[in-house]
Parts: structure tokens; C-alpha cells; sequence
């Protein structure tokens, strides 16, 4: 192809823009740099009726981001807003105008003939359009938070932490088994049981069932010295299943073997049924004999149900300030006929 003489643009356009209201004149130079002081008045949008951009600056309502007045407010997971509206007013101006003068040049090459000039122009006017959809898109959609996802707590944070649950709420009566098993570590006589949680209760059983598992095989409990050995498991027949239970569920499944646990909200072992029973308000809550020492207070709870079934009885301490056996009834008392014990959640706990 031959080239094409290169010619002056058209004088009416040059003439377009020195006129004194041209848009890039004085103070309303839309691309001058812009003080960050805010003017002591501004007048509304609607004001501005002889406004040559006013389908620009006068954004409908939905198209712009809400902004909280108060700095103090919660994340939300949403982006940073931007402050003032000022700041994207002029951005519209500014892209009216970009897009106003490419459509002057563009026109005037097209009139010309310059048909090699006219591909640049345009793709320089899908570059605006794209700049200002973008930006567009950016205000309307929320972008991923920066924020880490809340951490999973660790064993001992779950079992430092008390939960939620009412001390007169009972459950459906039905059951979930915790999946999977937990191998038998010792060499002594092995126990095989299942864990079951009453469904509804908004807890952690996975929790409950590492509890278990850890509590059992401690050498402080009754696998000391390699006694015993306790081993979960999902299927199968086990010799006895540890069963989380809603309240009013532990008081049914106790009954069951004259047990009446709604004097004071505790667990039991219905040694009639294959439950042992870890009422769901005493795990959540604790008690007040433990205060604060919730960790400690459930390993009390799962041991001295577990001696039940074991074939171990109340009993007593029997001087004063002496650690309570863990077959003593912690959860009703530590202090008895004047004699004052310290909790102990352990059957064989050392000195």
C-alpha cells in the first residue's frame, strides 16, 4: 500500500477548545491536581443543572458505595470505600472527557480518510471505556478480605473453652457415632467402646471423642501402669458406649437403670444399657466445685463414669485438704462432715 500525505487537523476543531469556556481551562482543568482539603460548602449534585457532564456526575443512588460514618465499625469482609464522593465525580468528568475528545479526534481522521489512524484512535476509546467499566465493576463488587479465616482451636483451647447449652434442654433422643477409631496404645486388658453424641447439641464431638480417647489411656487414669488399655471404634459390638447427651436425654437413659440424675443435673452410668452417660450441660458448663478449671473438670467427668462401669463405687477423701478420690461425687461437693478436699480428676494422680 502506498502512505498517505499527512495532513494539519481541521481549524473548526482547533477551534473547539480556545474557546474561554474550553473544559481544560482554569480552575475547572479536570486533570489538574486536586488539594486535599475539602471545600467548606458543597452544593448538590442537582444544582448544577447547566452541568455539560451531568449524566455523568449525577451517579444514580445504587451505583455508589455506601461509606460508614463511624471508623470504629466491625469489618465486614468488604472492600476499603472510598471517602467523599468528590473523588469519583471527578473521575466520571474525567472519562467524559477523555472519551468527548477521542471521539473528536476519531471523527476527524474518519473525515479525513486516515483509515491507518482510525484503529489506533479506536483502540485508544476501548481502553477508556475499559478503564472506566473497570473501575465501575470495582465499586460495585466486593473483593476478597484480606482477613485470615478464624483458626480451628487447638485440643487444649477447646477444652479450656466453656460452650453454650441450657441446663433444661433435652435433644431428640437420637445419636450420631463419631467415625473412625482410635487405636489401643497399651499392652494391658483392652477395653473397646463408641462414642456417641446426641444430635442437636451444637458441640464438638470430634472433641469429645479426643477427650476420650486421651483422658482413658492417661497414665493417671485407669490405664496406669499398663492395667488397662481402651481402644474406639466406629462399628462392631464395644463394651460399652460413652454417649454426650442433652440433659433431658441423660435423665431418660439413667432412669433406665433407677438412676435419677435431675436433682442436680449430673451424669451417670446406666449400667443396665451399654451408655455411660456425659450429661451434655455438665461438659459444656462445668461446675462450681472446679470453677474455672473446665479442662480438668471434664477428664473428672469421663473417668469417674467410666469407673462405674468399671465396677468402682463412691468414695470419700477423708482428711482434710487431701486431693478427692475421682470416685467421690465432685460434681455435687469437694467438702463433707468438715473435711475439705481438692478436686482431682484423676484415679491415680501422684503426689
Amino acid at each position: 500500500m502506498g502512505t498517505r500525505g499527512r495532513r494539519e487537523p481541521r481549524q473548526d476543531y482547533l477551534d473547539a477548545f480556545e474557546r474561554d469556556g474550553d473544559l481544560f481551562a482554569g480552575d475547572d482543568d479536570v486533570f489538574a491536581p486536586r488539594t486535599s482539603v475539602a471545600p467548606a460548602h458543597r452544593e448538590p449534585l442537582s444544582a448544577h443543572a447547566s452541568d455539560p457532564y451531568g449524566t455523568v456526575t449525577d451517579w444514580p443512588a445504587e451505583t455508589g458505595v455506601d461509606r460508614p460514618e463511624d471508623d470504629d465499625a466491625p469489618p465486614t469482609g468488604e472492600p476499603a470505600p472510598v471517602k467523599g464522593g468528590k473523588g469519583r465525580t471527578f473521575t466520571g468528568i474525567a472519562a467524559a472527557a477523555v472519551t468527548t475528545v477521542l471521539a473528536v479526534v476519531v471523527a476527524g481522521q474518519v473525515t479525513d480518510g486516515r483509515d491507518d489512524n482510525a484503529v489506533q484512535s479506536q483502540s485508544a476509546t476501548d481502553q477508556a471505556r475499559d478503564a472506566r467499566d473497570g473501575a465501575s465493576r470495582g465499586e460495585g463488587r466486593p473483593t476478597p478480605s484480606g482477613s485470615p479465616s478464624v483458626a480451628t482451636l487447638t485440643y487444649e483451647q477447646g477444652m479450656d473453652k466453656r460452650y453454650a447449652l441450657g441446663a433444661a434442654f433435652k435433644g431428640p433422643g437420637e445419636f450420631d457415632a463419631i467415625k473412625g477409631i482410635a487405636k489401643a496404645p497399651g499392652k494391658g486388658q483392652k477395653y473397646t467402646y463408641r462414642v456417641d453424641v446426641e444430635q442437636g447439641l451444637g458441640l464438638d464431638g470430634g472433641l469429645f471423642a479426643e477427650a476420650v480417647q486421651k483422658t482413658l489411656n492417661d497414665d493417671r487414669s485407669w490405664a496406669h501402669n499398663g492395667a488397662r488399655t481402651f481402644e474406639r471404634v466406629y462399628s462392631g459390638k464395644p463394651d460399652f458406649v460413652i454417649t454426650l447427651a442433652s440433659p433431658g436425654t441423660t435423665a431418660t437413659w439413667c432412669a433406665k437403670s433407677g438412676l435419677d440424675t435431675t436433682v442436680d443435673n449430673v451424669s451417670c452410668d446406666s449400667a443396665s444399657t451399654e451408655r455411660v452417660m456425659i450429661n451434655a450441660y455438665r461438659w459444656a458448663q462445668g461446675s462450681k466445685t472446679y470453677g474455672d478449671q473446665i479442662h480438668a473438670y471434664r477428664q473428672m467427668l469421663i473417668n469417674h463414669e467410666v469407673g462405674h462401669r468399671l465396677g468402682y463405687s463412691h468414695v470419700t477423701c477423708d482428711k482434710n485438704g487431701d486431693l478427692a478420690p475421682v470416685m467421690q461425687q465432685q460434681t455435687k461437693f469437694l467438702d463433707h462432715d468438715g473435711i475439705r478436699c481438692r478436686a482431682n480428676p484423676w484415679p491415680y494422680p501422684g503426689r
